[in-house]
């Protein structure tokens, strides 16, 4: 008998799974999701918090994120509510009732967060007042006590001392704010910068590129309804855009605007709002010049923050509802500058440095004012050297070495007397009068505590066209003194002799309290002559694309 191929029986072909003829039965497939296998190193990753106090979690993604902006404001007020509940007794707290500072318990006029704790602080409210708000959920429309007495005229400075409460804690120093904005050169924003035209150099923020970075910067100069009568508005727009170019700032524009008749703050809305482009927009200034905040108040349609000549005024960052579009504005606190006089006197002596009409010219020599007959003689023959000049308590100029025809002109506030006594009498003159006759600072209490004039300065002014003043010196805080080397208006002649005799140089002596800053700067052309001797500087066609529009 043959024998079968082997492989007809153990080789026979198998039936496909899919084949319907299959012998086999059908198992269902089961499909598991795989496990996650996490390193160590993620998984620490992922558990570690961050430590960027301005990262929190996300609460939104493209257009519903936070923006640092609101970030920034969440930030600064859940820190400052964390100290106060810290340091807050638990009892008080059981009876006042515990609160929890947001982006809308702060108050409206200062952006100090809300409290029912500290009487003497900013932001506080009395506890039933605060229940009732946080009831109907008002709170934004709050104003804390403080600011409700500035707003009656009260000096309430939140600056230790100085007439303030004795802690001093919710006072911004300029290290701090720079600190706390320092986000803005990594951002896009637009930055609305504020400068007080008749302290130009004092309320300039310094190193404000530092904070600002390339974003765009809208200037606004206020108070230039204080300059004296029939001054030429185009020199004035056209010196500051030069003094604006020296700081190689990214500015778009230059407004002059009034605090008294709101000239000019129309201009500055549209202009913000042609060029915020989404972006949030930055009102930054000094701490604080009296009707500074005209602008941002004129943007807030209700609840205006609070204007006072007291310096940190402004205690925390103040979001304004101004934009019917996306972006929003923010009034941060101003920042402290210690070389200004506003940061040595007493606060009830801060109204005296705040103009408060327009500035007027006084010179000196002065042959209307009575003297003796031996001073005016030395005055006629020998001008003003060897005389000093005193400017309230707060300045005094020695004059070293000037020409016979040389005037000085002081522009500031009318409330400062100016005395002048000859140099060898004036160290007993000031002795006798500071606090009387010199005042700030006012009444003998505050002149025995007084620092004195402690800093002194020598200064060396060249001038070249005896048509025009020398240069201006800024008292940071004060005013200014225009230096003019050869008055045209006088009787006596210079001859050639005189001007070889002084080489075409003038010297004085400055002697201001110890914090306090001198600018020696390019004379500001005001009043009907400044109309007749500034010069406009010719400019190239690459600096005319590049330089900024002023407007008025």
């Amino acid at each position: 008998m043959a024998l079968k191929p082997l492989t007809s029986v153990f080789l026979s072909p198998l039936p496909l799974p899919h084949s319907p003829s299959s012998p086999f039965p059908k198992f269902p497939t089961i499909c598991r999701k795989p496990t996650p296998v996490l390193c160590q190193s993620q998984a620490r990753q992922q558990t570690t918090p961050t430590s960027d106090p301005f990262v929190p979690e996300p609460d939104g993604l493209g257009a519903a994120a936070p923006t640092r902006g609101d970030l920034f404001l969440e930030h600064h007020q859940s820190v400052a509510a964390s100290e106060a509940v810290s340091n807050a007794d638990k009892k008080k707290k059981k009876l006042s009732g515990s609160w929890k500072a947001s982006a809308a318990s702060a108050c409206y006029g200062c952006g100090a967060p809300l409290q029912t704790l500290e009487i003497d602080a900013p932001g506080y409210v009395d506890p039933e007042t605060y229940g009732l708000k946080k009831k109907h959920r008002q709170l934004r429309t709050v104003l804390c006590g403080r600011c409700r007495l500035l707003s009656h005229g009260q000096m309430i400075t939140a600056v230790g001392g100085n007439g303030g409460y004795s802690g001093g804690k919710q006072f911004i120093s300029a290290e701090e704010l720079r600190e706390k904005l320092s986000h803005l050169r990594h951002e896009k924003a637009l930055i609305v910068k504020l400068v007080d035209i008749v302290d130009f150099n004092g309320s300039f923020l310094a190193r404000v590129r530092d904070l600002a970075g390339a974003n765009p910067i809208i200037l606004v100069v206020t108070k230039i309804d204080l300059l004296p009568k029939e001054t030429d508005l185009n020199c004035v727009g056209d010196w500051v855009v030069e003094a604006t170019m020296k700081k190689k700032l990214n500015v778009l524009s230059v407004h002059l605007t009034s605090a008294k008749s709101l000239v000019g703050i129309s201009s500055v809305a549209s202009e913000i709002q042609k060029e915020k482009k989404g972006r949030d927009v930055y009102i930054l200034d000094s701490a604080n010049m009296m009707a500074q905040k005209d602008p941002v108040a004129a943007a807030a349609q209700r609840y205006k923050p609070i204007q006072s000549a007291v310096p940190g005024t402004t205690l925390g960052p103040i979001q304004i509802d101004a934009f019917l579009g996306g972006g929003k504005l923010y009034d941060t606190p101003g920042v402290h500058l210690h070389h200004r006089q506003a940061a040595v006197v007493h606060s009830e002596d801060l109204p005296a440095l705040a103009p408060r009409s327009r500035l007027r010219a006084q010179c000196f020599p002065n042959f209307q004012v009575a003297f003796d007959d031996t001073t005016s003689s030395r005055i006629r023959s020998n001008g003003l050297n060897g005389f000093s000049i005193f400017w309230g308590g707060l300045m005094r100029i020695d004059i070293v070495k000037v020409l016979p025809q040389t005037r000085l002109t002081f522009f500031g506030p009318k409330a400062l007397s100016i005395q002048m006594v000859p140099t060898d009498k004036a160290d007993e003159f000031y002795q006798k009068e500071v606090g009387v006759l010199l005042t700030p600072p006012t009444g003998k209490q505050r002149a025995e505590e007084w620092m004195g004039l402690e800093s002194e300065r020598q200064l060396q002014i060249k001038f070249e066209d005896i048509d025009r003043p020398a240069c201006d010196l800024a008292i940071s805080g004060l005013g200014w003194i225009a230096v003019d080397a050869f008055s045209a208006g006088r009787s006596l002649t210079t001859t050639d002799s005189d001007l070889e005799e002084t080489e075409k140089q003038l010297q004085l002596c400055i002697r201001v309290p110890k914090p306090v800053e001198i600018f020696v700067r390019p004379p500001i052309p005001v009043g009907k002559s400044g109309g007749e001797w500034y010069q406009y500087r010719e400019l190239t066609e690459k600096e005319v694309e590049v330089r900024p529009k002023w407007y008025f």
